[in-house]
């Protein structure tokens, strides 16, 4: 049964994510709110599949220590899920993702259209300025910016030494001069990384006390990792005594996904 829910689940967010890239074309010629619209209703039908289908529905937690307007708000990412939930339950976000998605044919197109933050991760201080310029742009207009600071997805398990905080997120916090707020998950113990099936249980996602500005940048890092982490094996834990599965692979895997 596990397996014909996850077939199912798999099959149908493929073609509603085909069919939605297709349909949503002539919307690349009028404005911005019309592809952000189109993506909260691509986001809001995958989770409505997930529920239907693979028996996962989500959790919010805390979501009233995340101030409105332009904030960072920096996440754990251990499945293609923390992606596309930012389109749904944030208000316009600009998600910070790798310069080579803009590559992808039609896709890349939306993004740049949704004004998301594209990095070139090897492009060294120029990109940190071209990241933190349109950072800005974002925060000015009241939109919050979502990064993953490890910068890939990890397995549930998989520890901060495996797979470090990058530097993005400091420059973020001491470029922009905004709130940051972490946010802990366990979404990798039911869609995970790498893997065919989607095990049903309530994916939660937290949202920690925010880090005001003005922290050296050591100790920023230091205390956004703490938090996260903490949170997020506590989160592990506490789905695993649910009856979800626990870790089965510690393995990081290279690269940052966002999705249309």
């Amino acid at each position: 049964m596990l397996y014909l829910r996850s077939l199912a689940f798999n099959l149908a967010f493929f073609l509603w994510t085909g069919a939605m890239l297709l349909a949503w074309l002539p919307g690349l010629w009028r404005g911005h709110e019309t592809v952000v619209r189109g993506q909260r209703a691509w986001a809001g039908h995958v989770v409505w599949l997930l529920r239907r289908l693979a028996d996962i529905v989500h959790e919010e937690r805390g979501r009233e220590r995340l101030p409105a307007g332009g904030v960072v708000i920096a996440a754990k990412h251990q499945s293609a899920w923390d992606t596309l939930i930012w389109h749904l339950i944030a208000d316009d976000p600009a998600v910070v993702m790798k310069q080579e998605l803009l590559a992808i044919p039609i896709y890349g197109a939306y993004c740049r259209k949704s004004r998301m933050i594209a990095v070139d991760r090897h492009g060294g201080a120029k990109a940190m300025r071209t990241m933190l310029e349109a950072a800005r742009q974002a925060v000015a207009e009241g939109r919050p910016i979502v990064i993953f600071p490890q910068g890939t997805r990890t397995a549930p398990g998989a520890s901060a030494a495996e797979r470090p905080y990058l530097p993005g997120v400091a420059a973020l916090y001491r470029g922009l001069g905004v709130p940051v707020v972490p946010v802990a998950l366990n979404s990798g113990l039911f869609w995970p990384r790498r893997g065919f099936l989607r095990r049903p249980g309530r994916i939660v996602l937290e949202y920690l006390e925010p880090i005001p500005p003005g922290l050296p940048r050591g100790a920023f890092m230091a205390e956004l990792e703490s938090r996260i982490e903490e949170a997020t094996r506590r989160l592990e834990a506490e789905a695993t005594a649910a009856g979800a599965p626990g870790s089965v692979d510690n393995r990081v895997e290279t690269g940052n996904q966002s999705y249309p």
